[in-house]
């Protein structure tokens, strides 16, 4: 290292000047000589030298030792000290600078030279390896995942901030502690501690992963499910001088494979209800036609035998055997247009321009003979100027009789029924509301329950009036398809159906 710049601090002009030629002959550079401590920490922060050969005894107020303490505050300069003090005391100062000699006057100048290569070479090697500890620190400071070292007696030697997060622990806090303490962890299922793997890193010599479902228990209590690895940190020799362990938080890793698994068994869950949806129409509608053939049949040998005989006996259990007939016709006719609604197999709507005023005129009036004959009354209620309302005709009209038809069946003799229509044109988009009343009341409790398939009010029977409990589901389903929306109230001896609608589009 010939090219290294040296300065010189020495008092004494004549051995200055002996040394700087010396130093010359050796190849190196000499720049300038200084002759006290204070122009020493000048020249050195002013040239930054390579090296700096120092006399203890110098002129002035500071000593050779103090300025070497001042240039270490500012520089990394190596400080071999050319003295001819030898005491116990000079020996114990210059040692707390750290100098990198001590060489005793008057010295040889082979030792000089010898003196200054090693310190130039140590303190390059030095120099570099603090680069390198700093672009390591760096490295391990920066990464993503926790790291933590340790030496051969497991206890903790380093942290990265990553480490200290997770953990809980700060390393000046975990320096020196069982890296067990400060790396706890467990398993996820049962809790029961696992031995650390820097355990068996030490013994063995190989790398170790961590067991699946495995939880780092943070200072503080918390669980974070981890995934690691630990190595052996080896020397240049091979020999294991200690372990460093690496991991990471796989909670947002594990939240994605669930959320996928969940969509997995979704999925899997959509392709087996369609194919239990499609068993389910093929055997209704199996069922459907292997029912209604026989009825049917039944029905038009009633009507034949009917004819043929006047006995008023046969004829009356005649009658009721069609009236039977027509229920179960009925009630297979409710499930298979059930299932169609909530299967969306439902004959597609199509949209109709209803003026009301004449439309629900000619809809209710079978009601109106039925309500007669029952001794109830059935008014309706309309405003002038209806607009039209764009609608399916055929849908509404079921959603209607069945209402009116329920209305019929649990009105008692004398009460009344009134359907009323409103429009109200404020509201964007403008809504038609249908409101069909009447005079029987259902209790709170059951009002929840009122749209449930197959679900008939408790005693329901004091009216005399069966049902399947099919007919209002329909009706719900219906109003969905026709974009609307259906409430009922019930209360004061009345009960109200609201029905909510927009035109189709």
């Amino acid at each position: 290292m010939t090219t290294a710049k040296i300065l010189v601090v020495e008092d004494e002009a004549i051995v200055a000047k002996d040394l700087q030629y010396r130093l010359i002959k050796f190849g190196y550079t000499v720049p300038v000589i200084a002759s006290s401590g204070e122009e020493a920490i000048n020249k050195a922060v002013e040239i930054s030298p390579d090296l700096v050969l120092m006399d203890i005894k110098l002129k002035g107020s500071m000593d050779g030792i103090e300025a070497a303490q001042e240039i270490h505050k500012y520089l990394d300069i190596p400080v071999i000290f050319l003295t001819a003090y030898a005491d116990d005391k000079t020996l114990e100062r210059a040692k707390i600078t750290e100098p990198f000699g001590y060489i005793l006057k008057p010295f040889k100048e082979k030792e000089l030279r010898i003196n200054i290569e090693i310190t130039l070479t140590k303190h390059g090697l030095e120099r570099q390896l603090k680069i390198n500890q700093k672009w390591l620190d760096a490295l391990l400071r920066s990464i993503g995942d926790a790291v933590i070292a340790s030496d051969l007696q497991e206890l903790v030697t380093f942290m990265n901030p990553v480490a200290e997060n997770m953990t809980g622990w700060k390393q000046e806090e975990a320096y020196g502690k069982n890296s067990s303490e400060v790396f706890n962890i467990a398993n996820a299922e049962t809790h029961n501690s696992i031995e650390s793997p820097i355990v068996k890193v030490l013994k063995d010599g190989i790398i170790v992963s961590l067991p699946a479902e495995t939880i780092l228990i943070t200072r503080e209590g918390g669980e974070i499910p981890i995934d690691d690895s630990a190595a052996p940190i080896k020397d240049d020799k091979d020999n294991i001088t200690g372990a460093v362990l690496v991991f990471r938080d796989i909670t947002e890793g594990k939240r994605a494979i669930e959320a996928r698994q969940r969509q997995i068994e979704q999925e899997q869950l959509v392709v087996k209800w369609e194919e239990i949806n499609q068993l389910k129409n093929d055997f209704l509608n199996l069922v459907s036609h292997e029912l209604r053939s026989p009825l049917s049949n039944i029905k038009v040998m009633i009507q034949i035998i009917q004819l043929s005989t006047s006995t008023e006996e046969t004829q009356r259990y005649l009658q009721l055997m069609e009236a039977e007939c027509d229920r179960e016709l009925e009630l297979i006719n409710d499930l298979l247009d059930l299932q169609r609604l909530e299967s969306s197999s439902y004959p597609v709507i199509t949209t109709d321009a209803l003026l009301l005023q004449h439309w629900l005129t000619w809809m209710i009036e079978p009601f109106q003979i039925r309500v007669q004959q029952q001794q109830q009354n059935l008014q309706l209620n309309l405003p002038s100027n209806l607009p039209p309302l764009l609608s399916d005709g055929i849908s509404l009209e079921r959603i209607l009789r069945e209402l009116l038809n329920n209305a019929c069946k649990y009105t008692p003799a004398g009460g009344q029924i009134i359907l009323s229509v409103s429009y109200n044109s404020l509201e964007t988009p403008a809504k038609t509301i249908i409101t069909t009343s009447n005079s029987a009341e259902i209790p709170a409790t059951e009002l929840p329950r009122i749209f449930d398939k197959f679900y008939r009010i408790p005693n329901a029977d004091i009216w005399n009036q069966g049902g399947s409990g099919l007919g209002l589901p329909i009706v719900q389903k219906l109003v969905e398809q026709l974009q609307g929306n259906i409430q009922v109230e019930s209360g004061n001896g009345w009960t109200t159906f609201t029905l909510t609608l927009t035109d189709l589009l």
